[in-house]
């Protein structure tokens, strides 16, 4: 049973192309006209300016706001990454924040586009790790979101952390337990964008035996202690919530550089 609900997690689309910059299906002439009408409002703090575009995308109209980044220095000790690979993220995030519109932020189609090629196509395991990222919950991420968001997929990040994570993932409706249905809707979700197929009858028993092996309390549901407890036991769960290339951008990318970019957004006012 865990063999086949790791197979279906494992499924998932990873962030791995967010590494991988010379594989990043991302393009900056979309299709179709944008028209960008931008209005400015800002204080003279730079913790509290911002710039808010209206885009006209293809018909679809939505606001994505810029804001000044965090210090470096700042995220470097909150995370798992150093001064150098954040700023090696920097290049990462502004070629995802771009892709769409440039204006320093990631929406959720640069995010489904950086995913899958295709800021239309809708996913269920996108939704929700866009809606873990975006710490804020204004509809973008964030440089500094992006980061910490990242790190927790950093080898370094302690298998707890990986466990919390994906157990937020599992939580769809945000009730600080993990319920069979969403268990199921996750199942389908993930069947829908992969090559399996698995009868009906085959999903609820996956779903029965899960229950049965980490609902120690036997309340129908899974809570945060028995899920690091289920994952403690079956660690395959958290294959794709580790992303090796993160130990060492710079080894792994040399065409990474330094860039004086960030240091440049965190250190002046537009």
């Amino acid at each position: 049973m865990i063999w086949l609900v790791s197979k279906i997690w494992n499924k998932i689309p990873v962030l791995w192309n967010w590494v991988a910059m010379e594989k990043w299906p991302l393009q900056r002439n979309f299709g179709g006209h944008v028209h960008v009408n931008v209005n400015v409002n800002g204080t003279n703090s730079r913790a509290n300016y911002y710039k808010y575009k209206t885009v006209f995308l293809m018909g679809c109209c939505y606001t994505k706001q810029r804001i000044v980044h965090e210090d470096p220095a700042v995220l470097a000790a909150q995370t798992y990454f150093n001064i150098s690979e954040i700023e090696a993220l920097y290049d990462l995030f502004k070629k995802l924040s771009s892709s769409l519109v440039d204006d320093g932020v990631i929406s959720k189609e640069e995010f489904q586009l950086g995913l899958f090629g295709n800021s239309k196509k809708r996913s269920l395991f996108a939704d929700r790790v866009f809606h873990l990222f975006d710490s804020k919950n204004d509809g973008v991420i964030e440089f500094g979101e992006f980061v910490r968001g990242l790190s927790v997929y950093h080898p370094l990040a302690p298998q707890a952390k990986k466990a919390e994570f994906s157990f937020q993932l599992y939580d769809i409706w945000q009730t600080g337990f993990i319920e069979r249905d969403e268990v199921r809707e996750m199942i389908l979700a993930l069947l829908s964008e992969s090559d399996l197929v698995l009868s009906h009858d085959i999903i609820e028993v996956i779903i029965e035996k899960a229950f049965e092996e980490a609902d120690s309390k036997g309340d129908g549901r899974i809570d945060p202690e028995e899920w690091q407890q289920f994952v403690a036991r079956n660690p395959s769960l958290l294959t794709n919530m580790t992303i090796p290339y993160l130990k060492d951008l710079n080894t792994e990318f040399p065409s990474f550089e330094p860039t004086s970019g960030i240091e440049d957004e965190t250190s002046n006012s537009p």
